[in-house]
């Protein structure tokens, strides 16, 4: 069996590498037509950043893992296609805003038709709208030359956490596969599922019709941000009324029904799925007549944008109600820890925000470039998952450094904006020693040891805790 996957991303790659690792019979080959990332990956220093993938990928590459940008050659030499490509928010047309664009998901339905020579099992692992199964298998049938060549179209969405994502792919919650409900659905259903029985035990492998598991990918990415935004709405309460969210969130997470996870409140929820994913089915129960539930998704989306928007304008009224030429560090980029992505990142949308205010920004990431910090701010929302968006020019008020103390010099105020886990084991007091009186420190992942800093000297704003005095003044 020879496996090809299309697409070199945050999925396929980590993906495709599990299965190599699990599965050394089979030869599995990563396409994609971008030279520079296929280079990175077949070097030592991978394209992306993720814990374990470096040596899972070592172990497997030149053995039965392979990358290339021949994608012809081995697409058409492939009897199970994965095809892990880009499903960006469209930028301009009918649905902009929140519908998916699949002219890349198209594009690779039209090569995989135009090389084929033999059937293909061709898998979705992108995100993509209900129902797309059907049209991508109308484009392959009028495009394959041959007519003995057929082809089986299965769904099967990844769950993976960024940060996470190998242990994700080692010991999955459930291995979700959509098939057509026929004889040669079914075949198609249980040839994948043999690949996951290398490892995973069958009763995490489910099996669905293809709708159902299309469907449930956007559910799942809805119901985690919709927690997300419930927390930090109730976040908002609490400090409007001295509660401390932490102390709410940990009470009710101790219900059964309810559960810990996903509640701990923050400066907003990112990565590129789930505000994509939300926007995409609001879109599609809009285009159904569904105007209600359409409305109550949105609302997860908006919520998120109002606590970017909320932190951001704590920040200017704690300092007087001006930053404008102030120095503020921010501590991380990323949209989580444990990951370079930065896509939807909501450090975003707060750098925006500080830099309309005319505040100067020097930035610190410990595994975000400069490059990609400096693109992302100059490039216009939706637009990040497009390729061939070109390098823009540094803007004078925002500085990037590798050392997170020259990011605090001189700073008059510091917003944590990622939980990485080694800006707890920062010496704050050196920090104080060379920042702005009075020195500012803006929580957004309730990371540190307030109390500790407090007692330093910084007046400090922790997300949905009791408003500290001094900060309290300006909301009196």
């Amino acid at each position: 069996m020879k496996i090809a996957c299309i697409g070199a991303g945050y999925v396929g790659g980590p993906t495709m590498a599990q299965i190599a690792l699990k599965c050394p019979e089979i030869e599995v080959v990563v396409v994609d037509i971008n030279e520079a990332r296929i280079k990175a990956w077949n070097s030592d220093t991978l394209p992306i950043y993720e814990p374990g993938l470096t040596e899972v990928v070592k172990q497997c590459r030149g053995r039965n893992l392979f990358f290339s940008t021949d994608t012809h050659k081995h697409v058409g030499e492939a009897d199970l296609v994965f095809v892990s490509v880009n499903t960006p928010t469209k930028t301009r047309g009918v649905g902009a805003g929140k519908a998916a664009d699949l002219t890349y998901w198209e594009g690779a339905a039209r090569m995989i038709a135009s090389v084929s020579k033999t059937s293909k099992i061709v898998i979705e692992k992108s995100t993509v709208p209900v129902k797309t199964a059907e049209a991508i298998e109308k484009v392959l049938r009028r495009n394959c030359s041959d007519p003995s060549v057929h082809f089986e179209i299965l769904s099967n969405p990844e769950f993976l956490a960024e940060g996470t994502a190998m242990a994700d792919l080692e010991n999955p919650d459930r291995v979700l596969i959509g098939g057509k409900e026929t004889e040669s659905g079914n075949r198609a259903v249980n040839v994948l599922k043999s690949v996951y029985q290398h490892w995973i035990p069958d009763e995490r492998i489910l099996c669905a019709n293809l709708w159902s598991a299309e469907l449930s990918k956007l559910t799942a990415n809805a119901f985690l941000a919709q927690r997300i935004s419930s927390i930090n709405s109730i976040s908002a309460l609490c400090e409007a009324t001295g509660a401390d969210v932490q102390q709410v969130a940990h009470s009710i997470g101790t219900d059964s029904r309810v559960g810990a996870k996903f509640l701990s409140a923050s400066v907003g929820f990112g990565g590129s799925c789930f505000q994509k994913d939300i926007l995409n089915l609001v879109y599609i129960c809009e285009m159904l007549g569904l105007k209600q539930v359409a409305e109550y998704w949105h609302s997860v989306v908006l919520i998120n944008d109002y606590q970017k928007q909320r932190f951001v304008e704590r920040i200017i009224d704690a300092m007087f109600n001006t930053i404008s030429g102030k120095k503020i560090a921010i501590l991380g980029f990323a949209f989580k820890k444990d990951t370079g992505d930065t896509r939807e990142t909501p450090a975003l949308d707060v750098c925006k925000g500080l830099l309309g205010d005319n505040a100067r920004l020097s930035i610190y990431d410990p595994k975000v470039t400069r490059e990609q910090i400096f693109t992302d701010l100059a490039t216009p929302k939706f637009e990040w998952d497009h390729p061939g968006r070109k390098q823009h020019q540094k803007t004078d008020a925002v500085s990037v450094t590798t050392d997170p103390y020259e990011a605090c010099n001189d700073a008059h105020g510091l917003a944590v904006l990622t939980e990485w886990d080694e800006f707890k084991t920062y010496d704050f007091e050196r920090i104080y020693e060379t920042m702005m009186k009075p020195a500012f420190i803006f929580d957004g992942r309730n990371l540190l040891d307030h109390e500790k800093l407090r007692e330093i000297g910084f007046i400090v704003y922790a997300l949905g805790k009791p408003l500290d005095p001094f900060i309290q003044k300006a909301y009196s």
